[in-house]
């Protein structure tokens, strides 16, 4: 069950609390969180630091993904020797795709180097306008948009992500359904409402092409969306996750929360009730980035998925996902 969840490791050094996530609860995936600028070797001792926890007893001797968030610009976990210095979303695009996808490319080498497989990007959230840009908090604030209609954001942020499979790292496209229409930021804001996005929404092609050009891994956004099911965050939501996702757009790989733990639109909710309305609901892999919060999670969904059939149907469901999912990333 452990390979239900992401768990943070500090970029300079893993601590206690993310080494019991990987050893007493088994999680089968970590990400590489805050800033780092010590470089491609060291980055790669902590991995290895996080890799050796692999073993028969922990994770039945499976791989870990190990992500972290290497977009550009205001957000590069990972710098210095052996790191390119990565510009923002909004300066790449001034590249073009073909030269976007090697420079990808060559980016996506820099973090396998270092032992990192997963990079949690590309943004494919359109950003409805420049001049809404700064007011945009989570995305358009940091040029983390590569345009400002839907085919140009398509074009270059794929052009991203195909760069990084080029690379043997696998993309994450983010945040489903889109980020680019909501004013405050999830990650510091409560009650976060895109009041527009539909289920049929333009804003969906950047995502429906990459899961056509086989992207395995989408990340959804922790905003409500009020056109398309005003009741639930997008984490918590059937519709979101089941039927947009897995139905309209054909999505077979893994449906990543975005970071559930330390996030204050989730502050309404208990630790334990955030992971079970999550796998409840269709989500694949919880993002967290507190590590003292997994052991509640997994006590919690593993009584609930021992109880409850239906319930563990869904968790079932999700492991043999990201079962599927390791072998080719």
């Amino acid at each position: 069950m452990g390979q239900l969840f992401m768990v943070a490791a500090k970029a300079t050094g893993a601590e206690p609390g993310t080494m019991e996530a990987l050893t007493k609860y088994h999680a089968g995936n970590v990400y590489l969180s805050g800033r780092s600028k010590a470089g491609t070797a060291a980055t790669a001792a902590v991995v290895a630091s996080l890799t050796g926890t692999v073993s028969a007893e922990t994770t039945g001797g499976l791989p870990l993904f190990v992500a972290t968030d290497q977009e550009g610009g205001y957000v590069q976990v990972l710098a210095g020797p052996g790191f390119s210095t990565i510009p923002a979303a909004l300066v790449q695009a001034g590249a073009g795709p073909a030269k976007l996808r090697a420079d990808a490319r060559v980016w996506g080498k820099e973090l396998l180097s270092a032992g990192v497989n997963v990079n949690l990007a590309p943004v494919l959230d359109t950003v409805t306008s420049p001049e809404f840009a700064p007011s945009n908090a989570p995305i358009g604030q940091f040029q983390r948009e590569y345009g400002y209609v839907p085919g140009q954001v398509s074009n270059l942020g794929n052009a991203f992500a195909q760069g990084m499979k080029d690379a043997g790292v696998a993309p994450v496209v983010k945040h489903f359904p889109g980020l680019g229409r909501v004013i405050p930021n999830t990650d510091v804001s409560q009650n976060v409402r895109d009041t527009e996005t539909t289920r049929n929404d333009s804003a969906l092609e950047p995502f429906r092409t990459a899961i056509t050009n086989g992207v395995q891994w989408v990340m959804v956004s922790n905003a409500y969306y009020d056109q398309i099911d005003p009741a639930n965050i997008a984490p918590f939501s059937p519709v979101v996750m089941g039927q947009m996702l897995r139905e309209d757009a054909g999505f077979k790989g893994i449906i990543l929360s975005d970071d559930v733990c330390s996030a204050a639109q989730l502050k309404p909710w208990t630790t334990a009730d955030r992971a079970i309305n999550f796998f409840a609901a269709g989500g694949t892999m919880l993002v967290c980035a507190d590590p003292g919060s997994i052991p509640a999670m997994y006590d919690a969904v593993l009584q609930k998925a021992q109880s409850e059939p239906d319930f563990r149907t869904k968790v079932d469901a999700a492991a043999l996902t990201v079962l599927s999912v390791k072998p080719g990333k």
